[in-house]
């Protein structure tokens, strides 16, 4: 579990399609630099969030560490697109009885998301985004939470329709994440808000029903229940 508070900003070593040391473990593999503000109480299998993705420490040093990177998060995430030199935001997983800044992140992420548009406003910069799964949008609301590259931020504007939203970056953050590095046409790993997940599925577990239809598992369905139930009951 994160917070989307990026501790620092460490540096691309390498990435590794297939790595053969035993720290690599027979595939892909990425390592950084520039991470001892957060390696001082690190151990082998601690959970490093890179660009917001949760991955798993296979060796460290005072100053780097390495990670593997699986399939599935190649295919998720902007990971793959790394070379060195390249900065990464990065964020231990969080302590018990530490502030708690940010919001829920799990450092799973969902998709990519398009840099469309990078606009400056005074000191603070508009980012507009076009998500990579449309599928994903219910999750994003005006004034509600959504990491991006880890980066636990405000989402502003949301269209639907068009899969695109927008977030502003103040002059502070600026400073200490990546996004200022951003150009259009990266793409960045998106992860929408955990909660908002779990109250869909609740909601819809609960307006559907069961699964069999014969038992009257449609949401129509469930919604004449419920209303027969109120009349039944004013009649008593």
């Amino acid at each position: 579990m994160f917070t989307g508070i990026v501790e620092c900003m460490g540096k691309v070593i390498e990435f590794a399609s297939l790595d053969t040391t035993e720290s690599g473990g027979n595939g892909a593999s990425l390592a950084i630099s520039g991470a001892k503000d957060i390696l001082a109480d690190c151990h082998l299998g601690d959970s490093i969030a890179i660009n917001g993705t949760c991955l798993t420490v296979t060796e460290f040093t005072e100053d780097t560490f390495k990670v593997g990177v699986a399939p599935e998060t190649l295919s998720r995430t902007n990971l793959g697109q790394l070379k060195a030199g390249d900065p990464v935001n990065l964020e231990r997983a969080l302590a018990a009885g530490h502030r708690f800044g940010g919001h829920f992140v799990q450092g799973h992420i969902d998709t990519t998301a398009e840099i469309t548009s990078i606009t400056p406003d005074a000191n603070s910069i508009w980012f507009k985004f076009r998500v990579g799964d449309p599928k994903l949008m219910p999750y994003i609301i005006p004034k509600g939470f959504i990491a991006i590259d880890g980066t636990s931020l405000t989402v502003c504007e949301v269209n639907d329709e068009e899969a695109w939203f927008t977030i502003m970056l103040i002059a502070y953050s600026q400073s200490h994440v990546i996004m200022p590095t951003k150009k259009i046409g990266d793409r960045v790993n998106i992860e929408a808000d955990m909660l908002g997940k779990y109250v869909e599925k609740v909601t819809t577990a609960i307006l559907q029903g069961p699964a069999d239809a014969s038992a009257g598992g449609s949401t129509a369905a469930y919604i004449d229940k419920v209303v027969k139930r109120v009349l039944e009951g004013s009649h008593k």
